[in-house]
């Protein structure tokens, strides 16, 4: 009489943070799959339930706790669900995070996410486990995010991690004490996965890393070490040209470089290769030269406003996006209105702006006698949203009347009955449909209306269909 097979287990994923996380959730689940696991849909569904974690700010840690306080009930009920913390805050925290959650079964790091079911495994055998690397091994690309099964959200679009690591020094960035420095993937090997990936359906690829237009000096400066005649540079500008040349890639995405490492090289490759989208995120931090020298970013307001101008004036209808810090210690009345005129004067297409918080291991949270109190900065904060938002708003009624090429994303979240896309620009657009649109599909839109975040338009006709196989999502949260 044989044996009962025991039913295959389900997983979870739970991700906090940017795209590098998101990406290494993807990986994660594509582990978990070829181990036999399947997707579940909810925490009281799951028997692993993974918590990918972000640290870049103070709420991080908060919503990490507070996840896990109400993990710690469904796991009373059903003493049999693992609990896996992993990510950014796992690589700092590392033994912390038991001690404040004992009942998590096991915490790994940004560096041994291939190890994910190997580690799950051990636990179940050995009991509760921490496994943390130091670093990631630099000739190993198999330890790469991308060099590991997959099971993305969706089918039609994917991430490539170019690069892992970051060799700068910003005075509030946790960045490099959790991801280590720069180490960037063999050029023809992320080719190669980007002729996968396509041959697969994919028709959008965003090429990912924590400095990512400094990808390919790492391996020139390798290159020239072991004897060959080559010159140390950056290797973006041939990558963004290559990967765009891949038959069936129609659009190429990629974040987030740094304001001192953006080329004429690169901005040439954005103007010359058709399949490069017209959109830069371009982080400034702050408009002010004394922040910007405070937090070690090496350029001024100046030549950040020269660069974003040489941007535009080659690539046409260049969207452009952008991040500001606001209270950096020691940040004063005067430093800030620096930063509102250099935010009016970039005329963003839209922003992310974030209140300062400090992180343990960083340079700038030992600042703590140049902290700037929370109502000063709270109200610095509004008066930027409203300088960027009105900004956004202008942008965007620039684009009505245009027609638009979009990429459908789904149905709205607030309304199921009208269909999201995105635009070349990184715009979201809502629109009917008379006729359900699978997500990948190419349409023309013309934009009717305009909001700061968003644009409505109409249907005008479907352009390419979706090619892609249907995929099983990855929750995020």
């Amino acid at each position: 009489m044989s044996e009962p097979v025991e039913p295959a287990k389900r997983y979870l994923i739970r991700t906090f943070g940017c795209q590098m996380n998101e990406h290494d959730s993807e990986r994660i689940a594509g582990l978990f799959e070829a181990d036999g696991m399947t997707a579940a849909t909810d925490v009281d569904d799951a028997d692993v339930v993974v918590l990918n974690t972000c640290c870049i700010r103070e709420n991080a840690d908060n919503k990490l706790y507070g996840t896990l306080g109400h993990l710690k009930s469904v796991k009373d009920r059903r003493p049999g669900m693992e609990i896996v913390v992993s990510g950014c805050l796992a690589q700092k925290d590392q033994e912390g995070i038991r001690e404040r959650a004992p009942y998590v079964d096991l915490v790994f790091g940004t560096h041994n996410v291939h190890q994910a079911t190997e580690l799950l495994h051990r636990s179940r055998a050995e009991g509760p486990l921490t496994e943390i690397l130091a670093e990631t091994v630099a000739d190993d690309h198999e330890l790469f995010p991308s060099a590991m099964p997959a099971h993305r959200e969706h089918g039609h679009t994917a991430w490539v991690t170019i690069q892992i690591g970051c060799d700068n020094s910003c005075a509030f960035c946790i960045v490099p004490a959790v991801r280590g420095g720069e180490i960037s993937r063999p050029f023809d090997r992320l080719v190669h996965e980007v002729a996968d990936l396509a041959a697969a359906g994919v028709t959008e690829v965003t090429l990912l890393g924590q400095n990512v237009n400094s990808y390919g000096r790492d391996l020139t400066l390798a290159a020239r070490q072991a004897g060959d005649d080559v010159r140390v540079r950056p290797l973006f500008a041939d990558l963004l040209r290559a990967v765009g040349a891949v038959e069936g890639i129609r659009r190429v995405r990629y974040t987030s470089p740094h304001p001192k490492d953006l080329r004429p090289e690169t901005i040439a490759a954005m103007a010359e290769t058709a399949a490069v989208c017209e959109h830069l995120h371009l982080p400034v931090q702050s408009g002010s030269d004394r922040v910007l020298a405070a937090m070690h970013r090496g350029y001024t307001a100046e030549r950040y406003l020269e660069k974003l101008a040489a941007a535009r004036a080659e690539i046409v209808d260049l969207a452009v996006t952008t991040d500001i810090i606001v209270g950096f210690p020691g940040e004063t009345d005067h430093d800030f209105e620096q930063t509102l005129a250099l935010a009016a004067a970039a005329e963003y297409d839209s922003a992310y702006s974030f209140i300062y918080s400090p992180r343990a291991g960083t340079e700038a949270a030992e600042l703590v006698d140049r902290y700037v109190p929370a109502d000063v900065i709270a109200a610095r904060f509004d008066r930027l949203k409203v300088v960027l938002e009105r900004s956004a708003l202008a942008k965007h009624r620039d684009r009505i009347g245009r027609v638009e090429e979009v990429v459908v994303e789904g149905p709205s979240r607030k309304d199921p009955s009208v269909l999201t896309g995105r635009t070349r620009q990184n715009k979201l657009v809502h629109f009917a449909s008379a006729e359900p649109l699978r997500v990948g599909t190419f349409a023309e839109v013309e934009v009717t209306d305009a909001a700061p975040h968003f644009l409505r338009g109409r249907l005008l006709e479907v352009t390419a269909s979706a090619r892609h196989r249907t995929r099983i999502p990855v929750a995020a949260g």
